[in-house]
């Protein structure tokens, strides 16, 4: 199934539906209704493949084309919605609001998704070339960043207050697919029920939907929850 129906607007977006960083491209798009065409990126689609190595040699994804434009990089292309394709939903606030979530972006993606990512790379390593304490010091990391969330997140419904942005684009999937490798657990109340208002959300809910029949794509073993 495809995240969205082709609508020849001169926006694709190249991705899987399992991937953590489509998700966070997909989330915006959704939220604002944005008219796009999703290129599913896949051995049934070798086409797909083709174009996004084309236009970025790297081979990672996201990438959204805007005519011949590509973009990289799910925080960028965020940005590029906002100052191209703008709707209801800002993602960026101006000023310090906007400086605070910007950070929660960072944060979210380089303290939860990068170091929770050791575990599953490593699980994809043949036998006699994984690193054990690699992951366990990536464990100790990731409870810390958790330590850290439980402490500073906003009083607000979301991460950096009342209104969905950027940084909950961020942590939707980085929360979501974290928690399967570190459980958030009952001794993080504020970051557990945060999660659970990610997950509740019409867009993220649709992004876990859409990505359940790949589950066993992943490496550790996709808990029978969520």
């Amino acid at each position: 199934m495809n995240p969205s129906t082709p609508l020849g607007t001169g926006l694709q977006l190249f991705g899987h539906p399992f991937s953590s960083y489509t998700w966070k491209a997909l989330i915006p798009l959704w939220m604002n209704e944005t008219p796009f065409e999703f290129r599913m990126l896949d051995g049934q689609h070798r086409e797909n493949l083709s174009e996004l190595e084309h236009h970025w040699p790297f081979k990672q994804f996201p990438l959204l084309l805007d005519g011949d434009q590509p973009l990289v990089e799910s925080t960028c292309i965020i940005e590029h919605l906002q100052a191209h394709h703008p709707g209801p939903n800002q993602w960026i606030p101006d000023g310090e609001l906007g400086r605070r979530v910007r950070f929660l972006d960072r944060f979210f993606d380089l303290r939860i998704m990068e170091v929770m990512q050791v575990s599953v790379s490593n699980a994809l390593r043949p036998e006699g070339s994984r690193d054990p304490f690699g992951v366990a010091a990536s464990l100790t990391r990731l409870r810390l960043a958790y330590d850290w969330l439980e402490q500073n997140l906003s009083d607000g419904l979301w991460a950096a207050g009342n209104h969905f942005t950027l940084a909950d684009c961020a942590a939707a999937p980085s929360l979501f697919y974290a928690d399967w490798v570190e459980e958030i657990g009952s001794g993080r109340p504020r970051l557990q029920a945060y999660r659970a208002r990610l997950l509740a959300h019409p867009a993220v809910a649709r992004a876990v939907d859409e990505a359940r029949p790949y589950r066993a794509f992943f490496p550790l073993g996709a808990p029978d929850r969520d």
